[in-house]
This record gives C-alpha cells, sequence and structure tokens, in this order.
C-alpha cells in the first residue's frame, strides 16, 4: 500500500517502531527520562541506529520543546516540529512528519512524549487544571467558572437533548473500554465495571460521573517513522501511513457552531479520502476518550455510523475486541493510561495491533487474519482541534 501525502510524492512512509514508558504510577522518573525510556525502547524496536534519526517531534515539555528533548536525547535534527494542539498534537504531527518524509525534507522521524502528571499532582508539584487559563479569548469565558469538563458536559448534554443519546449510552463506553483495559498488562485500571457502577459514581460536570471521565497516569511512548528507503532494514513489519488530515474549530464555546460535531468531522474525511478507503473498511480504530462522550461523537463524525446515532452504535458490545468495531482496544485513556495528551498512545497500539503483537488483547478478523486497516483519531482541547492517520499492513 502506498502512502496518500499532501505533497504528491511517491516516496512511501512507514511506521516501524513503536513503544511504550513505563506507564501507570510512576512517582521516581521525571518526563525527560521518560521521554529518553520510550524512545530507546522504539528504536529497539525498529532495529534501526539512532544516527538515522533527522527528524524529531514532540510538543508539551520545556520551554523550547522540541529541542529541549533533542538535546537531552542526544540528537540534532534537521527537521522539528512542536505543534502543540492538545491530544490531537500527534496525530497531527505524525501528518506533518509523513509529509516531510514523503517530500525528501527528512528520512527518519522520531514522535515522543512522556509525563508524569500524575506524579506530580501526588507529591504537590502541580495542581489540576480547571481550565486553560485567563488570556486571549478564554478571558470571555473564565469569569463564569467554565472548567474544562464543564465543556465537553455542555455538549454532551446538548447531544442528548438532540438525539435522544442516554446516559446509560455514554456509561456503556466505560464499561467497555474497561472490558478492553483487562487483557493489557500495561493498563492501569483491569477489574470490570459495569454500566450501573458508572452512573452511580460520584458526580464531576453532569452529566459526567467519575468513571465517564479519564483516568490521570504517568507514563509515555514513542514512534519512529521512516521513508521506505530503510524498510529493509528494520526489524519490525513496517506499517503504512496511508493518509492523514487535520483541522481545527473553535477555542471558545460560543464560536463552536454545533455542539455535537466535532472536527474529526473534517479531519476524518480528509484522512480517508486520501488513503482511498472507507470507514467500513477499516478493522480497529483508537480514539481519542478524555470523556465518554468524545468517543461516540468521534465515531459518528468518523463515518461509522450517522449523525445521531452513536448512542445505538456503541451499544452491546460493538466496541469491544470480539466487537463489530474494535475501539480503544487497550482499555484508552478511560482505563489504561491518560498522562496529559494520550494521542501519541492511540498510533501505538494501532499499529501494534496491525502488527499482531497485542498479546491476549489482539483483534481477529472474522476469518481469523490480523486487521489490516486502523485509524487513530486525536481530539485536542473542548473538541477545539483533530488529527487523523490512517494505517495500513
Amino acid at each position: 500500500m502506498s502512502s496518500a501525502t499532501r505533497s504528491g510524492s511517491t516516496r512511501k512512509v512507514a511506521v516501524v517502531g513503536v513503544a511504550l514508558s513505563d506507564c501507570g504510577r510512576v512517582d521516581e522518573a521525571t518526563p525527560y527520562a521518560l521521554h529518553a525510556q520510550a524512545a530507546r525502547r522504539a528504536l529497539a524496536d525498529s532495529g534501526l541506529s539512532r544516527d538515522v534519526i533527522d527528524g524529531i517531534a514532540s510538543a508539551g515539555l520545556g520551554t523550547l520543546a522540541p529541542v529541549e528533548v533533542a538535546e537531552y536525547l542526544g540528537l540534532r535534527p534537521r527537521w522539528v516540529d512542536s505543534t502543540s494542539v492538545g491530544g490531537a498534537t500527534w496525530e497531527v504531527m505524525a501528518a506533518h512528519a509523513a509529509d516531510a518524509i514523503a517530500a525528501s525534507h527528512a528520512n527518519a522521524v522520531l514522535l515522543v512524549y512522556g509525563s508524569t502528571a500524575r506524579a506530580d499532582i501526588k507529591a504537590r508539584r502541580r495542581t489540576s487544571n480547571l481550565s486553560f487559563g485567563a488570556r486571549g479569548p478564554l478571558q470571555f469565558e473564565v469569569p463564569y467558572g467554565h472548567s474544562l469538563i464543564a465543556k465537553y458536559a455542555m455538549a454532551a448534554r446538548r447531544h442528548m437533548h438532540e438525539y435522544g443519546t442516554t446516559l446509560e449510552q455514554l456509561a456503556s463506553v466505560a464499561v467497555q473500554a474497561r472490558t478492553n483495559a483487562a487483557t493489557n498488562p500495561d493498563a492501569m485500571f483491569r477489574d470490570p465495571i459495569t454500566v450501573d457502577e458508572v452512573l452511580d459514581g460520584p458526580m464531576i460536570a453532569d452529566p459526567f460521573t467519575k468513571l465517564h471521565c479519564c483516568i490521570r497516569s504517568d507514563g509515555g511512548c514513542a514512534v519512529l517513522l521512516v521513508a521506505e528507503d530503510y524498510v529493509a532494514d528494520c526489524a519490525s513489519e513496517p506499517v503504512w501511513v496511508l493518509g492523514a488530515g487535520e483541522h481545527v474549530s473553535h477555542t471558545t464555546m460560543s464560536e463552536w457552531d454545533d455542539f455535537t460535531v466535532s472536527p474529526a468531522a473534517v479531519s476524518g474525511r480528509l484522512a480517508f479520502g486520501r488513503a482511498g478507503v472507507t470507514p467500513g473498511e477499516i478493522d480497529v480504530a483508537e480514539i481519542y476518550d478524555a470523556f465518554t462522550y468524545m468517543t461516540l461523537v468521534t465515531l459518528e463524525d468518523l463515518g461509522f455510523c450517522e449523525k445521531g446515532e452513536g448512542g445505538p452504535f456503541v451499544e452491546k458490545g460493538r466496541l469491544l475486541r470480539d466487537g463489530g468495531l474494535p475501539t480503544n482496544t487497550d482499555g484508552g485513556g478511560l482505563s489504561a493510561q491518560h498522562p496529559g495528551m494520550r494521542g501519541l498512545f492511540l498510533l501505538v497500539e494501532a499499529v501494534r495491533q496491525l502488527r499482531g503483537q497485542a498479546g491476549a488483547g489482539q483483534v481477529r478478523r472474522a476469518d481469523g487474519t490480523l486487521p489490516e486497516l486502523a485509524v487513530a483519531s486525536g481530539t485536542g482541547g473542548w473538541f477545539c482541534s483533530s488529527g487523523t492517520v490512517v494505517l495500513g499492513r
């Protein structure tokens, strides 16, 4: 399969190395150490020498990201990206990296992330985020106490009002994520939960109780993308970047045209179109799930069901590893890990599934074969941005 890039180049791009750092409860490591651990593991997974890396993409750490991360890793890249659009950052960076490699601006680009978000709060080095600040356009919302989670909650309530989506349907997203996490040894929470347990939990922001919300963990991961020329020297099976898309929508809620439509409606259409595939051909979906509603509405906007049908779509185990559309097969941000910006974890899990390296959590097609196509779709802010990447074997 070939990559469909905006540059029109015919040079194909593959993911050849993926890895997680230590994840979950990591009290003794620094974010830089998690970056380095993930990068070393991804490089080992690829079988390539670090000397091939001539590009790096990183965000969320230091004053001059990714310069500080590159220096810490001992790299001197000639191509860099520090795009920061929240949880969608890593899918957007993957799209930029694929375009750069296809156009011969770089040959091997390392995407790397690490965070001690959980440990920092436990050690009182930081506090929880209620908002992203009070400067610029955000100043008009902050005085009303409009917290980050409240924005997601408002959007969920609007979808419930418009389409009759139920709390039970939203809760089923969390239940299925936890079921998928049960087979993932790297997942932070693996014990089963029920819809009733989700509904009866402490209220965080109506309609979200605690289990409707992502966990807070430590951890990092890395992904290495290379030009097709390097694939023959790799230790791992290549997973090809087939197409990608990105889109930004709004930052203030008053500028969001429709609370029931996320920017994935645009990024997904672009990614599928450039890849030359349809949503119906996808075997595995890795969706950013800071909250249960995010999974539901992104599935709609990517075209897996019609607008307003997300509630019935997610019911009856459709998102499970052996369901109709295996989704967040590692347990997602709701159960596996969520150390701040989870988008890179989506790419790691998608690649592992396509390679057949997901262990007890491996997805199989109806005929017993490995999945052929996967989509990773990240969302940033409060549905402010989206990046979608289609991958294939």
